[in-house]
């Protein structure tokens, strides 16, 4: 029986699941994996494949910079001893990890479906004969 998944699915299905991971269960080693799985046999790879791995490493710096930079920088500027400093770091946290996540919930959808998909704002051009998903009028 031939396979009918597109070529470069089951890295790009990897690439989101280790961003999520990343997120969610094992942060640090999810990214580190992502990295790994992102430079190993870079050369010749399908476009789904470059695609899905681009943008998660893209979009994992970024969530790197957004949760844990932007946090110690406005805990070391404002003082962790105010209690409104705590509310702003907590509920600044609920909303950027949880865009976070169902972005790459929505990148792991597009994976699972052969798709290309683009990270809104921090993500990178994609490449050619990257495949999309039609759209109807």
């Amino acid at each position: 029986m031939k396979s009918t998944r597109p070529v470069g699915q089951r890295i790009a299905i990897a690439a989101e699941s280790l961003y999520l991971a990343n997120l969610l269960i094992l942060p640090g080693i999810g990214f580190l994996l992502l990295l790994v799985l992102a430079f190993w046999g870079r050369e010749g790879r399908a476009p789904l494949a470059a695609a899905h791995l681009d943008q998660t490493v893209r979009a994992s710096l970024w969530a790197g910079v957004l949760l844990i930079i932007v946090i110690s920088a406005v805990m070391a500027i404002a003082g962790a001893g105010a209690m409104y400093v705590w509310t702003l770091v907590i509920l600044y946290f609920i909303v950027c990890h949880t865009t976070l996540v169902l972005l790459g919930v929505f990148g792991l959808t597009k994976a699972l479906a052969g798709h290309c998909w683009r990270y809104p704002l921090v993500g990178p051009p994609l490449p050619g004969g990257c495949p999309q998903a039609k759209r109807h009028v």
